[in-house]
């Protein structure tokens, strides 16, 4: 088996993501082809998953002490997005709703920590966008659930608590539908990562927004978060914690990593 075609295998072992994949590649370059082939064929997948998880960590302490300060919101990046109304991030697990749509919850959690609040930035099916490019206001994108690979999504069923939109996270290996696509609202030229910003629907022109209300078991404490059809002060959010892509990262030449603080 060629390395390069299990690179992707090995994400999925716990990090199935482009991030995951761009790194292994790193790594495969860094140490040569054959050498890394050799990894994937003579350790153990439990330990050849500690091995890449090591180096990951590696990349991301260079890129605290190598940041210079990204100050937009690039394509590529992972992030935790943070409701400023409710003091919640956005978030999702393998936990599907018992009515509506049946798909996969999302929700608000106050848990600044958690690895299931990280979303991946992507262009839209129908205009994708360049690895690193920052993002400008009035792009439609797409936000990529890492950990389940299920693109955040909405349509016309009812909210559990609320009875607003149903918000769900849908598709596979982050492949959806239309109703996956979200244009970026913000008041200037690019989506600054201190920028409050709202997302709107572009199926449904619903605002992503938070109901205040909170679940109980099996996710008990969590917020309700919902499509509102006119925009309130729930419906602002705030990039937090994540991993940013230098928009020098798109150039196969340049050696910066990606700009990383506490997840």
């Amino acid at each position: 088996m060629k390395s390069e075609a299990a690179i992707p295998e090995l994400c999925k072992a716990g990090l199935a993501s482009s991030y995951c994949i761009s790194v292994a590649v790193r790594i495969s370059k860094m140490a040569g082809w054959k050498s890394f082939e050799f990894m994937l064929h003579k350790l153990s997948a439990k330990m050849l998953y500690l091995v890449f998880v090591l180096v990951v960590s590696l990349f991301e302490i260079q890129s605290l002490v190598e940041a210079k300060g990204v100050r937009q919101v690039t394509c590529g990046s992972a992030i935790k997005l943070f409701n400023t109304a409710y003091k919640v991030r956005l978030h999702s697990h393998d936990i599907k709703y018992g009515s509506g749509s049946g798909q996969q919850s999302v929700t608000g959690n106050e848990l600044q920590e958690d690895v299931n609040s990280l979303w991946q930035v992507k262009g839209s099916p129908k205009l994708s966008c360049k690895r690193g490019e920052p993002i400008s206001c009035g792009s439609k994108v797409q936000l990529e659930h890492l950990q389940s690979g299920r693109n955040l999504h909405s349509h016309l069923f009812s909210s559990p608590l609320s009875g607003h939109q149903e918000i769900s996270a849908f598709g596979e290996g982050g492949v959806g539908d239309t109703g996956d696509v979200w244009e970026v609202v913000c008041d200037d030229s690019t989506w600054g990562r201190d920028d409050t910003v709202q997302f709107r629907h572009v199926d449904t022109d619903a605002y992503l927004g938070a109901s205040g209300n909170t679940y109980g078991r099996p996710i008990h404490g969590q917020m309700e978060i919902v499509g509102l059809s006119r925009s309130d002060s729930t419906c602002y959010w705030k990039t937090q914690e994540g991993i940013f892509v230098h928009p020098t990262d798109k150039n196969s030449n340049s050696h910066k990593h990606p700009e990383h603080n506490e997840l």
